[in-house]
């Protein structure tokens, strides 16, 4: 595990463990494995703020999100919700941050963050997961949006999101019949980049989907950070449904122009032509 050094400091978590396990990536770890890693209003606001401190702090430069025991995490906590009905006090505000459940699944934050999908992904644990940048799955991954059976509704970002990810037709069937979707489908609809090998037995290799996604992390941690977070943004651009054409001069207008000729483009170029790894700066996006 690496032991990193910031500029700012970690905000402390009730919820969720912080580690380190390269340089420049943070994993977050859902740590409430006896209710499935489902996440109640005090978990909603630190998740918020784990991922605001990770685009703020210089050293972090990609983000994984994983769940503690058998699911990545099974949505909200509908017994605080129960909890909350049932009471004769007043009734505190049920509605998210404008980063959405978890702080992950409207956020437009811009450092990216991967998902390494351990297990049950149900409800907000699904629409996190479909705003996250790289989706990484155990062979035991379970995706699905059962808010119908509960009589709500997956109001945190997915339902448009999976229209554009996975086709209006999949995005209904998940959204309408809440069924569960297993790894292999996942990754054929496009919901999930990749599955975790498996061993002999079936069963996922030592370390499984979370040492697949520090692999996947640690490389994209290596690349400049200045260009790694403009090409996010470039995706970003036509994630939202704009124009090709608006889209691509917008980057151009804007962030491009932040690092055009900056440290990380001059050092990658000289970089390439004396034939030695880049000495990559912090970026100051």
């Amino acid at each position: 595990m690496h032991t990193p050094t910031f500029q700012t400091q970690p905000p402390s978590t009730a919820f969720t463990r912080l580690s380190y396990p390269a340089p420049n990536v943070l994993l977050v770890t859902l740590s409430r494995p006896r209710q499935l890693n489902c996440i109640n209003g005090a978990g909603q606001q630190e998740l918020h703020q784990v991922w605001v401190w990770m685009d703020a702090e210089p050293s972090l430069r990609i983000g994984i999100i994983t769940g503690e025991g058998r699911a990545f995490c099974a949505g909200a906590d509908l017994k605080e919700w129960d909890q909350i009905a049932s009471s004769s006090g007043p009734r505190p505000n049920r509605r998210l941050n404008t980063s959405g459940f978890g702080g992950l699944s409207r956020r437009r934050g811009k450092k990216p963050i991967v998902a390494a999908v351990n297990g049950i992904a149900h409800g907000g644990g699904c629409e996190m997961i479909a705003n996250c940048d790289i989706v990484l799955a155990s062979p035991s991954a379970v995706f699905a949006l059962p808010e119908v059976k509960r009589g709500v509704v997956a109001i945190a970002g997915a339902l448009p999101r999976l229209a554009r990810a996975i086709g209006r037709m999949r995005a209904m069937e998940m959204a309408l019949t809440g069924r569960n979707v297993g790894a292999e489908e996942a990754k054929a609809w496009g919901l999930c980049n990749a599955i975790c090998q498996k061993d002999g037995d079936g069963l996922a290799v030592e370390g499984g989907v979370v040492q697949l996604a520090v692999q996947w992390a640690d490389e994209i941690g290596k690349y400049s950070p200045d260009s790694v977070i403009v090409s996010k943004e470039g995706v970003e651009l036509g994630w939202e449904g704009i124009g090709v054409e608006e889209g691509s001069q917008r980057l151009i207008d804007g962030l491009w122009k932040r690092i055009e000729g900056g440290e990380n483009m001059t050092e990658g170029i000289r970089a390439f032509v004396e034939k030695r790894n880049a000495r990559w700066v912090d970026s100051k996006l």
